[in-house]
């Protein structure tokens, strides 16, 4: 049988794919991370499904769950917030996967920073503005990131700033941003898009972390830093342009 890994979107459960519903509707066991998951979207699988939150777990025991439930001839929904592509520790599933052969394949869903832009209104790119979009996230406790990634040398390029797992670093990634963008660069600051609980902040570099902290943010949060976010003060797109007769 098969592990589906499931992009799982951003919260709303109607924001699943089709795909998506139709694996979550027939599958016989459902993996899932509590933290992020909601209700709702668990709502989409099947009467009976057998349903293991992991935000406790390890990778070893996470693995073992899968490949016990390929052993017992059953197909499982592997839940992953947002979409697979970005964070969801595809990579190391996958590999251990393949060691144990284990058949997979990978369901794309609406990733976070694509439900905060569309929240927010506003396209991430603007002509002659911002052409680039980096997504990145903070480093704590977690994984150390690569010295050619930090978040001052990704600044240099002033393009627009989407970070994921930094919302309880909201001080120091402003430092390290400020001299780059600026005190006055916008800033949005969206939690648990598109899900009951959201939370949108809009401000600048100088006034973001203190609005970040007295709303108690501590996680699911998306922090987009760049001028698109801005007044549209921007030239149209050549793309349409009128074109000569």
């Amino acid at each position: 049988m098969t592990v589906h890994f499931i992009g799982a979107g951003p919260g709303a459960a109607d924001l699943l794919t089709l795909r998506a519903a139709s694996l979550m509707s027939a599958a016989e066991v459902c993996l899932f991370a509590g933290t992020y998951v909601t209700p709702e979207v668990l709502a989409h699988c099947r009467d009976g499904a057998e349903l293991i939150d992991t935000q406790h777990l390890d990778l070893d025991q996470i693995i073992g769950h899968l490949t016990d439930a390929h052993a017992r001839g059953l197909d499982v929904a592997r839940l992953c917030s947002g979409d697979p592509s970005l964070y969801s520790a595809l990579a190391e599933q996958t590999r251990r996967l393949d060691e144990a052969a284990v058949p997979w394949d990978v369901t794309p869903g609406v990733p976070s920073y694509a439900a905060a832009a569309a929240i927010l209104g506003r396209e991430l790119t603007a002509p002659e503005l911002s052409q680039t979009v980096i997504l990145t996230r903070g480093q704590a406790r977690s994984t150390a990131m690569p010295d050619t990634e930090a978040l001052p040398l990704l600044a240099r390029s002033h393009a627009t700033l989407v970070l994921h797992l930094a919302i309880t670093r909201i001080r120091q990634v402003v430092a390290e941003l400020l001299p780059e963008y600026g005190p006055d660069a916008p800033v949005a600051v969206v939690a648990n898009a598109s899900a009951a609980t959201e939370l949108v902040i809009r401000g600048t570099l100088i006034d973001i972390a203190a609005q970040v902290e007295a709303a108690g943010l501590r996680q699911a949060a998306v922090i987009i830093v760049g001028n698109t976010l801005g007044p549209r003060h921007f030239a149209d797109s050549h793309l349409y342009a009128p074109r000569p007769r």
